[in-house]
């Protein structure tokens, strides 16, 4: 059986990936077939509905849980990796009037975060993630939140920090920082469903056990990287987690949802949106 499959080309995307797609791993007799972009470009494909299986940004599942499931693993969620408030200059994200911020994208869990710890800020661009940085750097906006590997390279460019949406939100939950998933679209069986989800584990436990055998496709799409950063950017957001949610990632995310629903973003979830 084929299943179309997207993920992004960030090291976090194609370390996990890369087993199960290379046939590294039983994948049970599933063939996937590839699509990588942006993660914004993967959100609005999966409100389009026409893709088996993605990585998107937890803020875009609020809009298609209806038509995915959440699998168990594959997630990017952990402590202190979260999303970065950056600018030229310290300012005071407190007194918005005025203030021009770039966001990676409307659907993106970045722009969730942000406007669920600073609601009064409504000034907000869009920009591809990694325009970012130039864009504060140009004067088009006077800060950025940034994802990605955007967190190991912004002071090498002379920016600097001005907040922590990650920090801020663990100190507020207490919870880990629910930022992507992987979902499957309710139209296949559970049995189905089921068997991604252990094809997808047993490909993440391959990559953190065989750390090596992926590097020439993650390099092949972080060429603009330097290898200490793309081990980093793995080591950041590929943990635990990403092998299985289990009930403190359940809840992390449940939680994030809760305070979505509470400003209004989106009504009431399906109670099964996990793959059992």
């Amino acid at each position: 059986m084929k299943l179309t499959l997207g993920f992004s080309t960030c090291p976090n995307d194609t370390f996990i990936f890369d087993a199960m797609i290379h046939h590294k791993v039983d994948t049970e007799g599933l063939e996937f077939e590839v699509l990588m972009a942006d993660v914004e470009e993967l959100n609005r494909n999966a409100f389009s509905g026409n893709i088996d299986i993605t990585k998107l940004s937890y803020h875009s599942y609020l809009y298609i849980a209806n038509q995915y499931k959440l699998l168990n693993s594959g997630s990017a969620l952990g402590y202190k990796n979260g999303p970065l408030v950056i600018a030229k200059r310290n300012i005071h994200l407190e007194k918005p009037a005025g203030l021009k911020i770039a966001i990676p994208g409307k659907h993106t869990t970045a722009n969730l975060l942000f406007s669920v710890l600073y609601p009064e800020i409504k000034d907000k661009h869009e920009y591809l993630f990694s325009d970012i940085e130039e864009a504060i750097l140009k004067g088009e906006v006077d800060a950025g939140v940034i994802i990605h590997e955007n967190r190991f390279t912004y002071e090498k460019k002379g920016l600097e920090k001005i907040a922590d949406l990650g920090e801020m939100w663990e100190l507020q939950t207490k919870s880990p920082i629910p930022l992507g998933g992987i979902v499957i679209h309710r139209k296949h069986p559970e049995e189905i469903q089921q068997k991604v989800d252990r094809v997808l584990k047993r490909s993440v436990e391959f990559a953190l056990a065989n750390p090596a055998s992926g590097n020439d496709f993650v390099k092949c799409y972080a060429q603009e990287l330097e290898e200490e950063v793309i081990k980093m950017h793995i080591a950041l957001y590929v943990n635990n987690f990403t092998v299985d949610l289990g009930e403190t990632g359940k809840n992390a995310v449940f939680t994030l949802f809760e305070r979505a629903i509470n400003l209004g973003i989106t009504e009431n979830l399906p109670v099964d949106i996990f793959v059992d």
